[in-house]
């Protein structure tokens, strides 16, 4: 199994890989600020998300994703400003990154505006390759074989237009393609190792649709672009009674999943998300994401509104 996992390991990590290299979520919608830094200050409070996701359960060395993110708006409302704290570990590669945020908040209209945002900050990689055996080992550079720590800086901008029933985001994570490592092996091949992290594109977009006090249809559509390799998540949701929220979604070139979020005071809220892929995606077993929010706002003045997934 050792060897099964560095060979894929090395296919992930090798610069002509293409594959998604940042952590995947299915909440994205609820916390949108781990994807677009123009979501901060989007909640008119300051919110608070805690979210953990459990990738691939029956697989080895698969993804487990942790992420702490809180954001505000300032200023009259006019400037966002967040953090965020994220680890990701797959295999013998674990990261943590610390990023602060910054947007501006253009007031189009009485319920349109739209955001302008960036943010910055510190991803620490960690290759614990020592725990891996290799099939050969002769063309590996000496630190490839042991445990490797290297640090990069990372930038990402984004826009988000949002109005009552709808919000369109654009952003573009990674802009600066931070290289992590490389190394040339002298060989008659010329062989060579590194990692780079690659930009990362996201579109989103969502539309709430009152049926009636009880029940909003929220529809929402998320696509992502690394290099060449195009993916999309449509997910049909329902906003039920003011306080719980049920989505049913499909990722292209995986399969379904499901989640909720439920609002237990207007102030707490809890999500959990449940994925599955097919055919031969579900050998490696299913995914589970839980999350708790939190939002600091006057129990008088707040309702619940449907944009505010």
């Amino acid at each position: 199994m050792k060897k099964i996992t560095a060979i894929v390991c090395l296919l992930v990590f090798v610069s002509k890989t293409k594959a998604q290299q940042d952590p995947q979520f299915n909440m994205y919608q609820f916390n949108q600020m781990i994807i677009n830094p123009a979501y901060a200050g989007a909640r008119d409070a300051l919110s608070i998300v805690a979210l953990r996701r459990d990738q691939w359960v029956s697989f080895p060395g698969a993804p487990k994703t942790m992420c702490l993110s809180g954001h505000t708006p300032i200023l009259n409302k006019n400037i966002g400003v967040g953090v965020t704290i994220l680890r990701d570990e797959i295999g013998p590669r674990n990261t943590t990154g610390f990023y602060g945020n910054f947007s501006y908040i253009l007031k189009l209209g009485k319920k349109v505006k739209l955001s302008a945002g960036i943010n910055a900050g510190y991803n620490r990689y960690q290759f614990n390759y020592n725990e891996l055996t290799f099939s050969s080992s002769e063309a590996l550079p000496a630190e490839l074989l042991n445990s490797l720590t290297k640090g990069t800086l990372d930038m990402n901008a984004g826009l988000f237009l949002r109005a009552p029933s709808f919000y369109v985001g654009l952003s573009a994570n990674h802009i600066n393609t931070p290289s992590v490592y490389t190394y040339s092996v002298n060989t008659v091949a010329g062989a060579s190792y590194s990692y780079r992290v690659r930009t990362h594109l996201f579109l989103t977009a969502g539309y709430s649709h009152i049926v009636n006090k009880d029940f909003i249809f929220a529809p929402t559509v998320m696509i992502k672009q690394v290099t060449n390799d195009l993916t999309a998540d449509i997910n049909l949701n329902a906003f039920l009674f003011k306080r719980l929220w049920l989505g049913l979604f499909y990722r292209s070139g995986y399969g379904p999943g499901a989640l909720m979020q439920f609002y237990a005071t207007n102030k707490l809220r809890l999500g959990l998300s449940y994925d599955t892929g097919l055919s031969g995606a579900s050998n490696l077993g299913p995914s589970f994401e839980v999350m708790v929010g939190f939002d600091f706002v006057d129990n008088k003045s707040r309702t619940v509104n449907p944009r505010f997934l």
